[in-house]
């Protein structure tokens, strides 16, 4: 399913994504056969066949309702199913309580060969209740076409159908009412690529009347139907790469598409926005497969979270100073300075649809909270939401989930006007990662309290009282509407709308407020004295969208006892060049407790581009800035003005080690020479922890220190410790090519002397090297170099491979060192079609070059070398056979620590597996690892880089900025490579993940995916 780079398939053990261990369901399309003989090119064995019997009953839509799990108070009922929906991707329900559904039977059929394509298009189809049993009786086709092939999002709202199919947003008007669009527009373009699931999703109606939406990190762009860049930068610009924003982005813009906003960034992949009465914005966000970091997030408005580095666009995994530990928090970067905290993280997962839940039929737990799908556990659940000073925090309650059918796949809920929540289910045995099991289901369900009777009657509009009824209906197409006809109503609507502010609930008040305050600026000043904190947020929120001048309003403000009201206010004066602004910042700033991140985060981004101003403000007030406070602010400041209290701070030993990394990260976050300058004053006046400071501060210097003294004397003090290697990957040994020898060959860790030997290569080239293999250390030079594409390393390890004075194991050590990177692997092939390959080294390359990623090396390696003889020729049983099969879970673990730890452990190659059989059913583990090549998670495609000196580098991106691009050549090993040194670049259709069936058994493979299956 195109959901947001739900566990895909790199590695393609993420490929299809499922919960729980329930019946297996075995059967798979005739036409997976096709897709197996297409895939499997150049492989040495023969892939099972694909069962071809028919489907196991229990998919069928008779036995839906039996699966389901509920939370007590709420039942289901099956409102839709095959064939009358089918890949339901997104879903809207209008006033008269009918399902808008986009399916996506062309999901990506290039990934998908063995799917058949609706020659026609996907459709947009509309499903009716005719007699309020619960269950739809019509289906009305409203628009099919390939231009929504794979749509990822719907909104419905009055004659207006806005869908969201990336690169483009199409917006379909009925304007005689007959289910059928008479024009069709575009409204953005150039958004990533064609069907990119982490390009463009779903667009909602706010409560201020305007359209929020949101991109993954393949959207980039934001363009309007001529090709224009709307979102800043120029019309070839990348959006996303740190100009100023990156990666996944939210945005606001009136519902013409005009003026649009962007309103946070740096996220990776969320599915859709949801915006409450308040106006808050909130959405969830997918990690990087594997790492457990999926997140709920509030959307603070110009807020940056974290996904890549701010200034340098670095992946996360890169080392940095003060990082953290746990994988899910450094995954956000959490502890830089300006990242805004995560709410909650909700661990492995796959988001997709998302609603604030605003009716009054559900039990009162579910009222006002966050409902979200999430379909690789296959759960629909709730967040309550608690405010925890100018943020909050979230708990988790389960609505539905399915653990006796592991194809159940919410893909989004909606809320109908009765009150209901209806949930989309893509029904798979797979999710995302490209690929799809089956295109032939798909259900949608209604979930309320037992025995709740679906009628609805379309609200009215054509009167004030009668639109401010619909305006606090829970369905957003009566609140879109409502909201239109009672602006349309102008100030004849002013007393309807006072009604609602006196007698309605908190929601229903704030719903009425974004009316009101076009009314007249006296009821905003009522609302902002009003003792509902939320409400005097809404009011200034209000006051900002009507263009109201905000510093006046934030100094106000700044005496207000709720946090989350100051929060507003600091956010209020970004980019305000109001000459009170300053000095209402500071009153902020001086209210800041030293302990709420929140607060500190919207402080900072309030003081964006104006820190200069607001800085000395602030401290002109301050009696006394070392207070865990005053170090806040001087620890997010951006501003030259805070370099001599960074430097104090970076410079006391007296506090923690941590405590002073925190404070040399925050260096990272300035530039120019005062930053330079006030560095090397640290470490000029520090004597205790000497070694550990200049480590620290050296280390944030670029491109050298100005005095080449302290370099020196900093490598002496850090002399055998990885921070000595810190030190020379960023200078140079400084003269202590003794030293550096010393730990590649001396005793270091493992670990240490692979990094020593690295470095020992880059600087002083091969001679060490071939010194220590004339010593009898060809061993630790093979281990050193191995996945090295340099091309005296090369040269190095076949020197082993050729050489007959070096013992068999030493060689055969040799031929898998090459075999770890692109130009390696060709030195191999080279040496076969030479006929210099010794023949006693055949079959350890053959083994080895029958099993890389690459399927051209793969396909010359066969007809150079020929297939195995043994075990490999005996074809696998049909995968029905390999699933209904018992394996061994202890014996499957010793195959798994044989062929896949080695990337799916430490290295970080690929994602870790620790809680892969919570997502994956034993079926889809099976299609995963026999066909890597079927899909492949979004920025784990393998990239092909070609040298000037005619070198190959071949891995995948994980990093990369306007000079240098960074590959993660094989397990542990990355390479950062000068974009000059780049003469071509080309991105693989295939897997990294080499053919495994070539050295794994029938039995091996049952083994292992019974022991990824125990992993929960």
């Amino acid at each position: 399913m195109p959901f947001p780079c739900f566990p895909q398939l790199w590695p393609p053990l993420l490929a299809a994504v499922s919960r729980g261990k329930g019946p297996r369901f075995p059967s798979f399309p005739a036409v997976w056969l096709a897709a197996i003989v297409a895939l499997c090119a150049g492989c040495s064995r023969s892939l099972p066949e694909v069962d071809l019997g028919t489907d196991d009953p229990r998919r069928a839509p008779a036995y839906a309702l039996e699966s389901l799990e509920l939370a007590d108070g709420l039942a289901a009922t099956l409102f839709a199913s095959e064939p009358m929906i089918v890949n339901p991707t997104n879903m809207a329900i209008d006033d008269r309580g009918r399902v808008w559904v986009c399916e996506a039977v062309n999901y990506r059929p290039d990934y998908n060969p063995h799917h058949e394509v609706r020659k026609k298009g996907d459709r947009i189809v509309i499903l009716e209740d005719e007699d309020g049993d619960g269950a739809a009786d019509r289906r009305i086709v409203f628009y099919q076409g390939a231009d929504i092939n794979a749509a990822l999002g719907i909104l419905v709202y009055g004659n207006r159908v806005v869908v969201s199919s990336s690169p483009n947003v199409l917006v379909f008007t009925d304007t005689d009412g007959d289910d059928r669009p008479d024009r069709k527009d575009t409204l953005f373009t150039g958004i990533g690529g064609l069907q990119d699931d982490h390009g463009i999703h779903a667009f909602v109606f706010g409560p201020d009347g305007k359209l929020y939406f949101n991109f993954g990190n393949a959207g980039r762009r934001l363009m309007d139907s001529t090709g224009r860049l709307v979102a800043g930068g120029a019309a070839d610009s990348n959006l996303a790469s740190g100009g100023p924003y990156r990666e996944g982005m939210v945005f606001r813009s009136r519902d013409d598409g005009t003026n649009p906003e962007v309103l946070a960034h740096n996220f990776r992949n969320s599915y859709e926005v949801a915006v409450d009465a308040y106006g808050r914005v909130w959405q969830s966000d997918n990690d990087d497969d594997g790492n457990r970091a999926a997140r709920i997030a509030y959307v603070m408005e110009g807020g940056n979270y974290g996904y890549l580095d701010e200034v340098t666009g670095a992946h996360w995994s890169r080392p940095r100073t003060g990082m953290h530990d746990e994988i899910p928090a450094r995954h956000w970067h959490q502890r830089d300075p300006g990242v805004v905290p995560n709410m909650l993280v909700t661990g492995a997962g796959s988001p997709a649809g998302i609603a604030v839940y605003e009716g009054d039929l559900l039990p009162e737990r579910f009222r006002g909270q966050l409902i979200h799908a999430d379909a690789s556990p296959g759960v629909v659940r709730a967040y309550p939401v608690t405010a925890s000073g100018a943020g909050f925090s979230a708990g988790i309650i389960d609505i539905v989930r399915s653990p006796r059918d592991q194809w159940f796949r919410p893909s989004d809920v909606a809320v109908a006007p009765d009150g209901s929540l209806f949930v989309a289910d893509w029904y798979d045995a797979t999710v995302g990662g490209n690929q799809a099991v089956d295109q032939r289901r798909g259900r949608i369900y209604r979930v309320a309290p037992p025995g709740s009777a679906y009628d609805v009657a379309a609200p009215a509009y054509h009167t004030p009282e009668a639109a401010a009824r619909a305006l606090v209906n829970p369905n957003m197409d009566a609140q879109a509407q409502a909201f239109l006809a009672l602006a349309g109503h102008g100030a004849d609507a002013e007393d309807a709308l006072i009604e609602l502010w006196h007698h309605g609930s908190s929601r229903q008040r704030a719903r009425a407020l974004w009316l009101l305050g076009r009314l007249g600026e006296g009821h905003l000043e009522a609302a902002l004295s009003d003792p509902d904190p939320d409400l005097r947020a809404t009011a200034l929120r209000v006051a900002r969208s009507l263009g109201i001048p905000a510093a006046p309003l934030a100094a106000e403000l700044a005496r207000d006892t709720s946090a989350r009201v100051r929060r507003e206010a600091a956010l209020a004066l970004r980019g305000d060049a109001h000459p009170g602004a300053a000095e209402a910042w500071a009153h902020l700033a001086a209210r800041h407790d030293g302990v709420d991140r929140w607060y500190l985060e919207a402080l900072g981004i309030g003081a964006q581009g104006q820190w200069d101003r607001f800085f000395p403000a602030w401290l002109d007030r301050q009696a006394d800035w070392d207070t865990p406070a005053g170090r806040d602010i001087i620890w997010r400041a951006r501003t030259a003005r805070a370099l001599p209290f960074l430097a104090r701070l970076a410079r006391d030993t007296t506090r923690s080690s941590a405590e002073r990394d925190r404070y040399f990260r925050a260096f990272d976050f300035h530039d120019g020479p005062e930053k330079h300058a006030f560095l090397e004053d640290v470490v000029l006046g520090v004597s205790a922890d000497r070694a550990a400071q200049l480590h620290r501060a050296l280390l944030h210097l670029a491109p050298s220190p100005a005095d080449p003294a302290l370099h020196a004397e900093a490598l002496r003090l850090n002399a055998g410790t990885p921070e000595f290697l810190d030190l020379v990957e960023r200078f140079g040994d400084g003269g202590l090519a003794g030293e550096l020898h010393a730990m590649a060959f001396g005793g270091a860790t493992p670990a240490l002397a692979s990094r020593a030997a690295r470095a020992l290569l880059g600087l002083h080239g091969p001679k060490p090297f071939r010194e220590a293999i004339e010593e009898g250390q060809a061993t630790s030079v093979v281990r050193f170099l191995q996945g090295s594409d340099q091309p005296e390393a090369l040269d190095l390890v076949e020197e082993v491979v050729l050489g007959e004075r070096f013992d068999a194991e030493v060689r055969r050590q040799a031929v898998q060192a090459l075999a770890r990177s692109g130009t390696g692997q060709q030195r191999l092939l080279s040496l076969a079609r030479s006929g210099r390959l010794p023949e006693q080294l055949g079959s350890s390359v053959a083994s080895v070059l029958l099993n890389v990623w690459s399927v051209e090396v793969r396909m010359e390696a066969e007809q150079l070398l020929g297939l195995p003889t043994d075990r490999d020729a005996v074809p696998l049983p049909p995968i029905r056979s390999l699933v209904a099969a018992a394996g061994n879970a202890e014996r499957g673990e010793a195959v798994y620590a044989t062929f896949c730890n080695e990337c799916h452990g430490a290295s970080a190659f690929g994602p870790g597996l620790s809680g892969i059989g919570s997502k994956l059913t034993e079926e889809a583990l099976f299609v995963a690892i026999l066909h890597p090549a079927a899909g492949i998670s979004y920025g784990y495609e393998g990239l092909r880089l070609t040298l000037a000196d005619g070198a190959h580098v071949t891995g995948y991106e994980t990093g990369e900025d306007a000079n240098f691009v960074v590959l993660r050549t094989a397990p542990g090993v990355e390479r950062r490579i000068a974009r000059e040194e780049v003469s071509a670049a080309e991105q693989l259709e295939q897997s990294l993940m080499p053919d495994l069936t070539t050295v794994m058994s029938r039995d091996d493979l049952v083994d292992v995916v019974t022991y990824l299956h125990s992993l929960k």
